[in-house]
């Protein structure tokens, strides 16, 4: 477990060698190394309101970054060059890379998902309830965390279904998940979802039947209000950000 500094971070992504880390009110992006986690270069010139979403595409060598109050996505190229910018519909939250290597994004407001190419050319819009996040699982359909009343986490087919869902209403009182926000999805298609009024981090299959907690530190160490998630494949590394700024790493829990 160790700290990337302070400063509330909104949003993480990892590829690579690299670690990047949006914070509240930043107006760049940190990029530290993924095995040393010491600070190696700042992303600047993006002209940030703030962001709640970083993607990573190794495929197509790029970086994005949503702008939530601009309604907006940065699209930076990894080996150096200006950023592009393009309209979004409203609020986008969290990002990821699909199996096509487009750019999924949930837009919170708009109650939609936007799937873009890297270049930022719209590819299709699936319709959903306040999403927050979605990753494409290895079937095809996308694990969403949706900010509804009572808070879901879905699988939804391309086509806009919603396949299953879970909810409070199907769980114990230690099952459920109050404020789904970021999620991260493992080779085997398990996923990881940030339960931030509960402050721990759920683990969930992808029939979403099975709810554990995955991370329970001691007493004097436990979570507090987590926010940001990702993970390193290459280390089976998890890192994890909180409300008070704090970012840990955890090795070898999945």
């Amino acid at each position: 477990m160790s700290s990337l500094g302070r400063g509330d971070v909104t949003a993480m992504t990892s590829v690579g060698d690299d670690v990047f880390v949006v914070r509240w009110g930043g107006k760049h992006v940190e990029v530290y190394d993924a095995e040393t986690l010491s600070l190696q270069r700042k992303i600047t010139g993006l002209r940030l309101g703030y962001s709640y979403g970083l993607a990573a595409c190794a495929h197509n060598r790029c970086l994005y970054v949503s702008d939530y109050p601009h309604d907006s996505v940065h699209a930076v190229d990894l080996l150096g060059g200006n950023a592009v910018t393009w309209c979004a519909a409203g609020r986008p939250a969290g990002l990821s890379v699909n199996k096509a290597h487009n750019l999924v994004v949930a837009c919170c407001t708009a109650n939609m998902l936007q799937e873009y190419t890297t270049y930022g050319t719209l590819v299709r819009e699936i319709r959903l309830e306040s999403p927050w996040q979605a990753i494409q699982l290895s079937g095809g359909d996308y694990v969403v965390s949706q900010n509804t009343s009572p808070p879901v986490v879905s699988v939804v087919g391309v086509d806009g279904q919603v396949v299953r869902s879970y909810c409070q209403s199907q769980a114990s009182d230690d099952g459920r998940v109050n404020a789904p926000t970021n999620l991260v999805v493992t080779k085997n298609d398990g996923i990881l979802v940030v339960d931030q009024d509960n402050s721990r981090i759920m683990s969930v299959n992808s029939s979403l039947n099975s709810v554990r907690q995955l991370l329970v530190l001691s007493a004097d160490d436990e979570l507090q209000e987590p926010h940001g998630l990702c993970l390193n494949e290459s280390r089976r590394r998890l890192y994890v950000s909180e409300g008070s700024g704090r970012v840990m790493a955890f090795d070898g829990i999945f």
